[in-house]
């Protein structure tokens, strides 16, 4: 029997144009504390092995903080752990798995995946692994390897790769795809038993054999990942292939539909469902508002994501569909005589005539409402 953790796509060192430089350090710390609760999952769960499915760095060009940091994680995970190069590290000349701060900082018990010779991890137990030696693979690596092996007797042996199969690839023609069919075909002729993937964020079951999976991002990276935050344990005996889903991820991006604000109630149910959010810090959002409304309600849902950027990991905001129209009840009990009347007189003209200054005009008699309502 064999029992091990299955999990990919770590992406250390990754950015996001969207966090500030705190929330950015956060993120990337999450990154981390998720290699060691992988470890805590491993050892809990009696696994003998990690595999990490490629794309355990965000890139070759990663800095030496990230690397530093990376393996000091990797020291705490009481198992051998198993990295393989993916397209975004892959192994080249310039590979992060080839630098200094990498070779004399790598825990002994972590192993870099170099070649497709079967590995020896137990009696009875090999992986196969196939690193990407480029970005851009011209052929089935995957079909290419497992052709090459022979049926194994009496030893249990689990593939380790990256990259997407033809049944869910966006591009069917890309030459590296990876072909279901032949995949199964060389686990029917018991020359792997398990094929443990990456590349894809959301942990997803391939085929209906049950022998083929990919463990997902231990962390989610983006809104339309399906399934992301998990990794798995599998395992492998007579009976065949069984596995754990194991929740790691503690971020959360979420992309809702569009939202609909024509009134002060719908500000109101927008601030609701903000407030209602939990673990804000680690919660990224994207609001694409539609509807029409006044410009003193726009000011207060300009106030409203104000607040709530201050609070979350990142608001990202479409407005394209929200009109702001100016209505006289938003000019009254201003206060604003002489030059201040006058100058909220033209950009109320310029607003109405829709010219090339309409939107600057628009923002300026919104920030002009937000602060004379404010008490000073």
């Amino acid at each position: 029997m064999i029992r091990f953790l299955h999990t990919s796509d770590w992406q250390l060192g990754m950015t996001r144009h969207f966090f500030s430089e705190g929330v950015q350090e956060r993120f990337a710390q999450s990154r981390f504390d998720a290699i060691r609760e992988l470890g805590r999952i491993a050892e809990e769960e009696d696994c003998q092995f990690m595999v990490v499915c490629g794309d355990v760095f965000e890139s070759n060009l990663v800095d030496r903080k990230t690397v530093s940091r990376a393996l000091e994680a990797l020291k705490d995970v009481p198992v051998p752990v198993y990295l393989l190069p993916g397209n975004h590290d892959p192994l080249n000349a310039a590979s992060v798995y080839r630098s200094t701060t990498f070779l004399e900082r790598k825990p002994a018990h972590v192993h870099v995946i170099e070649d497709t010779t079967p590995i020896r991890v137990d009696e009875g137990i090999e992986i196969v692994g196939i690193p990407w030696t480029s970005k851009r693979p011209l052929q089935d690596l995957v079909a290419l390897t497992t052709e090459q092996l022979e049926p194994v007797v009496d030893t249990l042996r689990i593939c380790v790769a990256h990259g997407m199969v033809d049944s869910l690839s966006p591009d069917p023609d890309d030459p590296a795809v990876i072909s279901l069919h032949l995949a199964e075909n060389a686990i029917s002729h018991n020359k792997i038993h398990y094929l443990a993937l990456g590349d894809r964020h959301s942990l997803t079951e391939v085929g209906e054999s049950g022998h083929i999976w990919y463990a997902g991002a231990p962390e989610p990276t983006d809104y339309n990942e399906v399934k992301p935050s998990f990794a798995l344990v599998a395992t492998i005996n007579e009976d065949g292939v069984t596995t754990k889903e194991v929740n790691v991820g503690r971020w959360k991006f979420i992309e809702r539909e569009p939202v609909d604000l024509n009134t002060k109630e719908d500000i109101e149910a927008l601030r609701g469902w903000l407030e209602n959010l939990e673990d804000k810090e680690r919660t990224v959002i994207k609001l694409r508002l539609v509807g029409a409304l006044s410009l003193s309600l726009h000011g207060e849902l300009e106030e409203l994501l104000s607040q709530v950027q201050e609070i979350l990991g990142a608001v990202e905001t479409r407005m394209n569909n929200l009109v702001v129209i100016p209505e006289d009840a938003d000019f009254m009990d201003l206060g604003f005589s002489g030059f201040a009347s006058s100058t909220v007189q033209q950009l109320r003209s310029n607003v109405e005539e829709s010219g090339p200054d309409s939107i600057t005009s628009r923002d300026a008699l919104a920030l002009l409402v937000r602060l004379a309502g404010r008490e000073l």
